[in-house]
Formats: C-alpha cells, sequence, structure tokens
C-alpha cells in the first residue's frame, strides 16, 4: 500500500498504527499539500455490504463534528476494494502507549485528559452521535498535550456477522457497558460507563474486569463488582473515585445524566474543599430484576406434616373419639424390641457424629483470604499464593490476549473469600497477543512476501528489514528469512529480515580488443569467464595483425558482466584481399657529417596511427626501408625524427603506392665545418662545386628547417624541388 495514491490525491507514505478492522497510514493531500491519517478498511470486512453502508453512513455524520478535542474527518472514499477515511493527522501518541510506559498516571493529569474526552462525547451526544468505542486506543495525544478522541461512529458499524471476527472484539470488550454487553440499544451513558472504565485504567495502572475470554468479560461487566480504585491505588483522592464509581454504575440510571454533567464534576474533583468528601453510596436495595441471584429452597417440616394431618393441639388423632383407652395386659409387650433397637441406633450414631467430628477437628486448618493476583507475573503469583499456604492448580490456564503481556494472570478462579489453606487455585496466565505462523518464503518474491505480512498488520518500514547480496537466484527472490517457516510470531512487534538476491556479482568487462589471441584466453580464465559456443572464436580479415582480436561480443569493454557468462571473441585471419603493401626507401644522414645521429621513425597507415617502426643509430646515409599497408582510398605517413627533432616526413595514397609510389626519399644532413676543401669551395658545396642537398645556402628553397613546429610539407616540396633538380 505504502507508495500507492487514493483518490487520485492521497499518496501513502507510511504505515502509524491499525486494530481489527482497519489499518491507518500517514499520507500526503497533494492537492491541499498537507499531511493526513488515511484509515484503510481491512480486507476481510470489504464485502460485508451491511458493514460497508454503516461504515460510509457513520464516517460521513463523524465528518459533520467540529470540535478542537475530535480528530477531524476529512473525506471518505472507495477505490476499488479499498474503502478509506480521510482524517486530521495528529501528531503524537495514543493514550494506550501512555498507559502502558508511565500508569498509574497522576490524578491532575488523569482529569485533565479526561475532561477534554468528556467535553469531546458532550459535542458528540449533541449532535446525536454515540462513540460506542472509547477505549484509550481511540484517544490521541498531541506534542501539545492536546486530547483528541477519533474513531466517532466506526465501532457503531460493527454487526453480529463481524463480533466473531479476530479482533474486532477483544481490543474493546474491557470498555464495554453492561448494556452493550447485553447487546441492547445503547445511549449515551454507554459512552460514559467507557470513559469510567478509561479513568479507571489511567489512575490504577489495570482493568476492572479480566477474563478468560470475551465473554467472560462481558459477563463481568454484567454481574461482577471490581476492586475500587482507592483500594488498588490509596493515592487517588476519595473525591476522584466517586466519579469513577459514579460513572461504572451497571444501572445507567444511576450515572450521571450527560456528559455535561460528568465534565462540570470532573472540572472541580480536585479544589481542595472536595478531596476528601465522602466516599459515593448507592441504594443497593433496589435490585435489578434481571440480576442473577439465589432463591431459598422450599422446606418441610415433620410438624408442620403432622400438624396437617392432626387436629388436636397435643396431636391426639380425633378419627375415634368415642373409643376408650385400655390395656390387654395379657399380651406380651411387642414394643420392647423396636424401642431397644432404636436406642442403639441412637447411640451408635452419636457415637460416629462425635468420630466425625474429633476427625474433623483433627484435620481441620486454618482459612486464609484468596489475594487478588490478577495482574501480576506468574511467578509473582504463585509466590503470592504460596505464601498465603494456598497452591496454584496445574496445569496453568495460557491464553492468548491482546491487552496483557506475556507472563501476566488474567483470571483466577477464586478471589474475595476465605478458603482452607492448602486449596489450590487455578490462574489463567496470557501468553500475549495472538500469533501468527511464518511462512516459507525463500525462492518467493519479495514483494510479495512484504504486501503479505502487511496484511497480517506488520509495517513494511520498521518490522521489515531487507537485505540485498548477490546470488546466482533471479534478481528480488528471496534466499533467506531470520524467522523460520513454521515459528509462531507477534505481527505487531516481531521483525523479520530477508536476504534478498540482487543477482548475481557483476564486474567490467575487461578489453580484449588489440590483444592476441592467447592473452585474450588468459585475461578470460582471469575473470572465469567462457568463450561463447563453437569455441566462442569468430575469425575475419582486417588490418590488425593476424591473431590479434579485432571485437568482442555481446559484452563490449566496461559493460557489466557476471562470473560464468559467455563471450565471443573476433580475431584478425590476416589483411584483406584489396589490401596494399607498399615499402618506403628513406635515405637518411646524420644531422652533420662525421658525427653520430640517433633516428626514430613512425608511420601511420591502415593498421594503426603512429605505429613506432624503431630508432637506429647512424654515423654516414644509410637506408630505410619502411613497410606500410594500404587500404582503398587512404593515405600512409612517415615520419622521421632526428635527435629527438622531426625533421622529414613522407606520404603515398593507395592510387600512388598502386602506381608505382615515388622511388627513394632521401633525408640530408650538413656537412662538417672543419672539414671544408682548402680550395676554396664554398661552405656548402660539393667537390665539384654544385649545391650539398640540405645545406644552408642562398637559394633557400633546400632548406631544412631544424624547427620541430616547421611545416613538414614545405620541407617535402623542397625536398622534392631538390630531387628534380
Amino acid at each position: 500500500m505504502i507508495g500507492h495514491e487514493l483518490g487520485g490525491r492521497y499518496e501513502i507514505i507510511e504505515r502509524i498504527g491499525g486494530g481489527g478492522m482497519a489499518l491507518v497510514y500517514r499520507a500526503h493531500d497533494i492537492l491541499l499539500n498537507r499531511n493526513v491519517a488515511v484509515k484503510i478498511l481491512r480486507q476481510q470486512f470489504v464485502h460485508d455490504e451491511e458493514f460497508v453502508r454503516r461504515f460510509n453512513r457513520e464516517a460521513q455524520a463523524a465528518a459533520s463534528l467540529s470540535h478542537p478535542n475530535i480528530v477531524s474527518v476529512y473525506d471518505v472514499g472507495q477505490q476499488d476494494d479499498t474503502h478509506y477515511i480521510v482524517m486530521e493527522y495528529v501528531e503524537g501518541r495514543n493514550l494506550n502507549d501512555i498507559i502502558k510506559e508511565r500508569a498509574p498516571l497522576q490524578p491532575d493529569e488523569a482529569v485533565r485528559i479526561a475532561v477534554q474526552i468528556c467535553d469531546a462525547l458532550d459535542h458528540a451526544h449533541l449532535n446525536q452521535i454515540i462513540h460506542r468505542d472509547i477505549k484509550p486506543h481511540n484517544i490521541l495525544i498531541g506534542k501539545n498535550g492536546r486530547v483528541k478522541v477519533t474513531d466517532f461512529g466506526i465501532a457503531r458499524a460493527v454487526t453480529s456477522s463481524t463480533i466473531t471476527q479476530t479482533g474486532s472484539v477483544v481490543g474493546s470488550v474491557h470498555y464495554l457497558s453492561p448494556e452493550h454487553a447485553k447487546g441492547v440499544v445503547t445511549g449515551e451513558k454507554s459512552d460514559l460507563y467507557s470513559l469510567g472504565v478509561v479513568l479507571y485504567q489511567m489512575v490504577t495502572g489495570r482493568l476492572p474486569f479480566l477474563g478468560e475470554s470475551p465473554i467472560s468479560v462481558a459477563l463481568k461487566h454484567l454481574q461482577d463488582g471490581f476492586e475500587e480504585p482507592r483500594q488498588v491505588n490509596p493515592l487517588i483522592p476519595q473525591s476522584l473515585e466517586n466519579v469513577i464509581l459514579r460513572a461504572m454504575r451497571k444501572n445507567p440510571d444511576e450515572r450521571y445524566a450527560s456528559a455535561r454533567e460528568m465534565l462540570n464534576d470532573l472540572e472541580t474533583c480536585l479544589s481542595p474543599e472536595r478531596l476528601h468528601e465522602p466516599k459515593l453510596t448507592f441504594n443497593e436495595d433496589e435490585v435489578d430484576p434481571e440480576a442473577t441471584r439465589i432463591m431459598p429452597a422450599i422446606r418441610g417440616t415433620a410438624e408442620a406434616q403432622t400438624s396437617a394431618r392432626s387436629g388436636g393441639e397435643d396431636g391426639e388423632d380425633e378419627s375415634f373419639p368415642d373409643e376408650p383407652e385400655w390395656i390387654d395386659e395379657s399380651k406380651p409387650r411387642r414394643w420392647v424390641k423396636p424401642v431397644a433397637a432404636l436406642v442403639l441406633t441412637v447411640v451408635f450414631a452419636a457415637l460416629a457424629i462425635w468420630g466425625v467430628r474429633m476427625v474433623r477437628d483433627i484435620l481441620d486448618t486454618d482459612e486464609v483470604d484468596v489475594p487478588y493476583v490478577v495482574g501480576m507475573q506468574e511467578a509473582a503469583a504463585r509466590e503470592r499464593l504460596e505464601a498465603e499456604g494456598l497452591k496454584v492448580e496445574d496445569p496453568v490456564i495460557y491464553e492468548e490476549n491482546d491487552e496483557v503481556p506475556a507472563g501476566v494472570v488474567i483470571s483466577q478462579n477464586k478471589m474475595n473469600m476465605r478458603v482452607k489453606t492448602g486449596l489450590y487455585i487455578q490462574l489463567t496466565v496470557s501468553s500475549g497477543p495472538k500469533l501468527e505462523t511464518m511462512e516459507n518464503f525463500v525462492g518467493r518474491k519479495y514483494a510479495d512476501a512484504q504486501m503479505q505480512l502487511e496484511a497480517l498488520g506488520m509495517a513494511a518500514d520498521l518490522q521489515i528489514e531487507r537485505e540485498d547480496v548477490f546470488d546466482e537466484a533471479e534478481p528480488g527472490i528471496i534466499i533467506e528469512q531470520s524467522i523460520a517457516a513454521g515459528e509462531r510470531f507477534d505481527p505487531k512487534t516481531a521483525r523479520i529480515k530477508f536476504v534478498v538476491s540482487k543477482g548475481r556479482e557483476t564486474f567490467d568487462m575487461p578489453t580484449l580488443i588489440g590483444k592476441s589471441l592467447d592473452e585474450a584466453k588468459k585475461v578470460l580464465e582471469q575473470y572465469e569467464l567462457k568463450l561463447g559456443p563453437d569455441e566462442g572464436i569468430v575469425r575475419a580479415p582486417s588490418y590488425k595483425p593476424e591473431g590479434t582480436v579485432i571485437d568482442q561480443f555481446p559484452y563490449m569493454p566496461g559493460d557489466p558482466v557476471a562470473k560464468g557468462d559467455e563471450v565471443t571473441l573476433t580475431v584478425s585471419s590476416g589483411l584483406p584481399e584489396d589490401a596494399l603493401r607498399y615499402t618506403f626507401n628513406i635515405s637518411i644522414s646524420p644531422a652533420v657529417a662525421g658525427r653520430a645521429s640517433q633516428i626514430r621513425i613512425e608511420y601511420s597507415d591502415a593498421t594503426g596511427e603512429k605505429i613506432d617502426w624503431g630508432t637506429r643509430r647512424i654515423e654516414q646515409t644509410e637506408s630505410f626501408p619502411v613497410e606500410v599497408v594500404l587500404a582503398p582510398n587512404t593515405e600512409a605517413i612517415v615520419t622521421i625524427y632526428r635527435d629527438g627533432q622531426f625533421t622529414d616526413s613522407f606520404s603515398v595514397t593507395y592510387d600512388e603506392a598502386k602506381a608505382g609510389g615515388r622511388g627513394v626519399q632521401s633525408v640530408p644532413g650538413a656537412p662538417a665545418q672543419e672539414d671544408q676543401p682548402a680550395s676554396g669551395v664554398p661552405q656548402g658545396a660539393g667537390a665539384n662545386g654544385e649545391a650539398v642537398p640540405g645545406t644552408q645556402t642562398e637559394s633557400g628553397p633546400d632548406v631544412l628547417s631544424s624547427d620541430p613546429g616547421a611545416d613538414p610539407g614545405a620541407e617535402s616540396q623542397s625536398e622534392e624541388g631538390h630531387q628534380e633538380d
């Protein structure tokens, strides 16, 4: 869902909360350029038409509320199967987190929060909107301390078809009013009861009713009393306890008449004159006709039965009033044996009773009060019960509970009574929130795993971690997960790490072009690359030396490549058929006759640019054959460097070479001055008086410049002119 856009204007940024019915995300309103909170209905409810209809109706009704202590509803919409409500974004925390962290709260802080909640409820009730789901989870505390009530009307959308859905009632059953638990129509006073439970939890740090199941908790709201706040926290003023006791009366008629009345009571309950007011009492003689109570059994007595049959005070039978009394002494006394038997029976009965009493007196043990251990850790509860001479019945009942941390006692089967020492007490202990079973995501796409875990309530940016590594698996495939498949986990708190493949490790393709085939094979082996199919070698004519790699496919130098990839090499098989070889014959003299010169030659032709032909040391004029290769419509150039300086260059085109070329070309030097002939031949002249090519004379055209920047073309022209002469 993160990254999606709803309604063409709400860009989902991150998940910030969620419950049994919906997930809440922080989003950006593109149109108005502000942050908003978007509540999205969970997928299991989108097909309940009645729920969706009520959901939309109640959300639209809540949008009509405008109060500083109520989260504003901006928009309601639907996109495909996604139903959403856009609300004011409150930067802060919810009251449930604050209670878990700091409860019990100070009375003044608890009252300040309750006053603002009460003010919000008063406004809603005046607009004929009943919240019906007041609980700490729906109370937001901004960074500025302002209290905001959210989810107006949402709980009212829960129907009988959804009450059994996981999480829909468990999260709020601890705050249900008795009439709400009965399933009857609830009114404004139901919200006041729930606020009383919230206030009780703020000042005591515990809930008034806990049970083994949501049904058992609901029944306790209906029938059972609760431990009074000052018994849990003696620091609570009596005036504040009175507010809680009145708000939490089971009979709605005994509660506050309205949220405004409760608000007025809260505003003055911490005033000095009220702190020690008398404890609030109620008329307990008015019994709820629907309450469960014990009826006395109807007992009959022997005297009553005798009286019913007898008409006289002495019990004489009046059926024969005229019969005379007489005794026949001649007959034996048959009544003696029955009387004796009766006497013996009475004696034996008396002895039996006496024996039972003696045994009971011997075995009789002391009685103790059963301590209240709900809310304690299991180990501490055991220790507390055993200290009173009681025992914990094994096995202990463990039950999943979203509200009570793991290891804390939820309920006990006996409390608020005196029992014999040694009696067994059955404890029900929370095993923590409902756990899900982790699936095996290895081998599946990471995006699919993330979507599935988000649907369970996990936050992608906080609880799901991703590490990308190189692997043979396809990119994006999960190769490891930190929570093993089949392991139980809590979607609200668990963190899972996925190791995801980003494909095989890549590196830059090395350069093989220009290398010999053997060198290229060694490079491929070094990088663990392979030649392609059919030996991976293609031979083609080129102007590169035979056996030289002239192309690599499909990976050019610098392309990303992975170990094991295949590469096809194109290798030169020699010159093309239309290639032409041509040899320059160049005669080069030392710079000064009789002195050694260093000659370096380079050339450019169809096989490459500025190829080094070689270097040679000469002391006299020598011939240099320089072979070049020409392609059609190209030109080859030979450049001469003497003693490190550019001296001359020669060129030939493909057509000129094909026609025979230009013959021998020379690079003359200067004669040694000390070797001038005595006959007075001018400097720069030969023995026959002719000018020596390359020497400096007044004529000018044959002058060879020693300046490296001189125009080689001019020198070449001068040389050619000299050769023509």
